[in-house]
């Protein structure tokens, strides 16, 4: 809530920098839910959300605090966080990301988006995110299964740094943990270390080569990879396409190159086009290659989501 006057809070929403981030959000985070935004002068949404998000923040009477941070005056910070678009909103709690989205949302989903940012902070051990060190009779398996579900959403947010390092610290404690184990490989290969990832996956337990979960994380190292080696052709597929929109192998492909670049959404389009145009093209290649994506960017992604969505009304159109 706002002060008896009508007046916001004073202190409840501040200027952040690469020097204060660490007192400003992680240690900050370790007694209330801190919220990041990271904006700059020049974005036109950042504008709509920012007093939107204050506003929301300050609704809340001291439960949660906001840092903002212009991401032209601290590119160190903005790299670490991975962010490659604004306007982008962190929530921290317990020292380390525990949600966060990109984009300008309306009034209505920012209280939605707080409401459980205080929940995941609630449930936390102690009340918090916490981290898992300084437990003398360690983590219980409910309290790895939490911290494990937000490194996951840090990493879909594109906080790879801090997502490694919560695996990391879980296969500290439990080396045989399958879901820290591949969501460090995951990590590696956002970062573009395809090889490193592998690796990881190397490390699970024996016995485990065959299980659904690294089945499917290799898959998606596979994908990558190929999708690395596409990318440096873009210019070919792009020709090709100028002069024959329906060549469908070099559609097939500018999805692939799409994918090495980090444009998911391109390569989705791509697939979805050419599923439109020819569905049963090499034995519906592009809806085949469509549900290898999906797995791979997760089922909640919202990517995954709305691809689905599309592809359900193509198949029945």
């Amino acid at each position: 809530m706002l002060s008896n006057s009508g007046a916001p809070v004073a202190g409840l929403v501040k200027d952040g920098t690469e020097a204060s981030f660490m007192q400003d959000v992680v240690e900050a985070s370790r007694r209330t839910p801190v919220i990041v935004d990271f904006w700059a002068e020049w974005c036109g949404p950042c504008k709509t959300l920012g007093p939107a998000l204050e506003k929301a923040v300050q609704s809340y009477g001291g439960k949660i605090r906001m840092v903002k941070i212009d991401v032209d005056k601290n590119r160190a910070i903005a790299a670490q966080m991975r962010i490659q678009s604004i306007p982008a909103v962190f929530a921290f709690a317990g020292g380390r990301p525990v949600d966060g989205f990109v984009g300008a949302l309306p009034p209505s989903e920012l209280k939605t988006f707080l409401d459980g940012v205080l929940a995941k902070a609630a449930a936390a051990p102690g009340g918090e995110a916490g981290a898992l060190e300084g437990e003398d009779e360690g983590p219980s398996p409910e309290e790895i299964a939490e911290v494990l579900a937000a490194a996951d959403e840090a990493l879909a947010h594109g906080a790879i740094g801090q997502a490694a390092q919560v695996y990391a610290q879980v296969l500290q404690i439990d080396p045989e943990n399958l879901t820290a184990l591949v969501g460090l490989s995951k990590a590696y290969a956002k970062g573009g270390e395809i090889g490193r990832a592998r690796e990881i996956l190397a490390q699970a337990p024996e016995g485990e080569a065959a299980n659904p979960l690294i089945l499917q994380a290799l898959a998606a190292l596979d994908l990558a990879e190929e999708a690395q080696a596409l990318a440096r052709r873009m210019s070919e597929f792009e020709e090709r396409l100028a002069k024959d929109p329906n060549d469908h192998e070099a559609r097939f492909d500018r999805a692939m190159a799409f994918l090495g670049q980090e444009k998911r959404q391109e390569a989705v389009d791509d697939l979805l086009e050419l599923f439109r145009r020819d569905r049963e093209w090499n034995e519906q290649a592009a809806r085949t290659q469509l549900l290898k994506l999906f797995d791979a960017f997760g089922a909640k992604d919202p990517i995954t989501l709305a691809g689905r969505r599309r592809l359900s009304s193509l198949v029945f159109s």
